[in-house]
């Protein structure tokens, strides 16, 4: 990567730093900084910020991709119906269409704290591992609840009984800055009532998962494997306390294990097979890969209704909807980021790397000239994430391992596109679970690996606090 800094003195930045070392100093943006999602970079911070194509797409192309949209955000209904391009929601599933997790694309929120509307959070749901599990272990990651599954689906087809609702509850904790000011967090407990199909195992663990954004996602495919498990450091060898590996997960396609890349705990491989079993656990859509309804032999009534499969074997996303689609969810394009060469934004970048954050959100890739598709190829990115598993330490911790994520690992979030959550979304609430409900108690749940790092932060003063968040908000 290529800086602009200065080892000039504290005194003449724009705004102060927490010290005055050697260390490089940020008095310009960098070359091409803005182009987060280099040549596929979108030019809008509006609303709409999140559902562009990738800028450098050919007419051609943009078409493949508004088809794939269509069946992104349009709803799906139930079988039988005259509509069978569309068919086949259910039996039990979270939601009608994609859209409605991915808010405009953009990330989901937990239920409120007076309701049970939990459509764009979904709960994960497994038992504790053991040997005898060891295929289904090698090829999900988590052994099912026997009788809910991997996940809770709290809306049902009439005639079937949906899993359960969701509701989400509150407790203040507060955390003080060295200068006296106090941030109020709030840690969730997660209730799930109204069971469809009798009670739990006793063991059950449970994940909550609010949708994250979509976009960039055929960019960060795109990176190297190579790049990303360069560093990988799970023995500390360079001892500044960051661990990180790659999850090791199941590819359905190629049937082996191979790297994750998606998901709260990187358990996904590829794009496709993300679609694939959102499709599958969100909705109830069958496809080549998820041939079945997601439905346990304990619940009967589910496994007895008509799906919209199609007369000859074509399943309910056929292959031409699933490659839209996933044509769709690769090109979603990256938004540029905004005053790059502000001095408060810059005196939040030097205060970012001071404290370390970088260790984990790794600032910048290059893709891979074999990208799925040639727009991705060769593209100088800016996503603020390694994808690699680190341990965020109890305090963030749902205690569900999948695959060689444990449970206090989580995937680092990629960064890009974070300031205008409130712009495409309508809300500020981060992290897996939403708990968060702006990015200073994002930063402040951060623990484990990234104590080191939130320590720091506690020390800045409101002029550095201010800088650190003007920052975080031009990405």
């Amino acid at each position: 990567m290529s800086l602009s800094f200065s080892r000039l003195p504290c005194l003449l930045l724009a705004l102060a730093l927490a010290a005055c070392d050697d260390a490089p100093r940020f008095t310009q943006a960098e070359p091409g900084e803005a182009l987060s999602g280099g040549q596929a970079t979108v030019m809008r911070s509006d609303r709409n910020a999140f559902s562009m194509p990738s800028a450098n797409l050919s007419p051609e192309q943009r078409v493949d991709f508004a088809v794939g949209n269509s069946f992104f955000r349009n709803p799906w209904v139930i079988a039988p119906s005259t509509t069978t391009a569309r068919d086949g929601l259910g039996p039990l599933f979270n939601t009608n269409a994609c859209q409605n997790c991915h808010i405009r694309d953009g990330r989901g929120h937990p239920p409120k704290a007076d309701g049970n509307n939990a459509v764009s959070m979904l709960v994960r749901l497994s038992i504790p591992d053991q040997p005898y599990y060891a295929k289904v272990i090698q090829q999900l990651g988590v052994v099912p609840e026997p009788t809910y599954g991997t996940q809770l689906q709290d809306m049902a087809v009439p005639g079937v009984a949906p899993e359960g609702k969701v509701r989400m509850t509150y407790e203040p904790v507060p955390v003080r800055f060295a200068d006296g000011y106090q941030v109020e967090l709030r840690r969730p407990t997660l209730q799930i009532t109204q069971l469809g199909y009798g009670p739990m195992h006793p063991d059950t663990r449970f994940s909550a998962r609010v949708a994250p954004p979509m976009i960039g996602l055929g960019l960060l495919e795109a990176i190297p494997e190579a790049d990303i498990l360069a560093a990988e450091d799970p023995d500390d060898r360079n001892h500044d306390g960051i661990r990180g590996r790659a999850n090791r997960v199941w590819d359905d396609a190629l049937g082996k294990t191979v790297i994750g890349r998606f998901g709260w705990k990187a358990g996904q491989p590829n794009v496709n097979q993300q679609n694939v079993h959102a499709f599958a656990g969100d909705m109830g859509l069958t496809s080549t890969l998820q041939p079945k309804d997601d439905c346990t032999a304990a619940q009967t009534d589910c496994l007895a209704q008509p799906n919209g499969d199609g007369a000859g074997g074509e399943k309910e996303v056929s292959d031409n909807i699933l490659r839209l689609v996933t044509f769709y969810t690769r090109n979603l394009g990256v938004p540029a980021r905004r005053d790059v060469d502000s001095p408060q934004v810059l005196a939040g970048k030097n205060l970012f790397h001071q404290a370390g954050c970088q260790g984990c959100h790794t600032p910048q890739f290059t893709t891979s000239s074999q990208a799925a598709e040639p727009a991705l190829a060769n593209q100088v990115i800016r996503p603020y994430s390694d994808l690699l598993l680190h341990d965020m330490g109890p305090g963030l911790a749902d205690e569900r391992s999948e695959f060689a994520a444990n449970g206090q690992d989580w995937r680092t979030a990629p960064l890009w596109g974070i300031g205008l959550s409130e712009t495409v979304s309508g809300h500020t609430q981060y992290l897996h679970d939403g708990r968060a409900r702006n990015l200073l108690e994002a930063v402040l749940w951060h623990g484990g690996e990234a104590q080191a790092a939130r320590d720091q932060v506690l020390a800045f003063d409101a002029e550095q606090r201010a800088a650190l968040l003007a920052f975080l908000n031009s990405l």
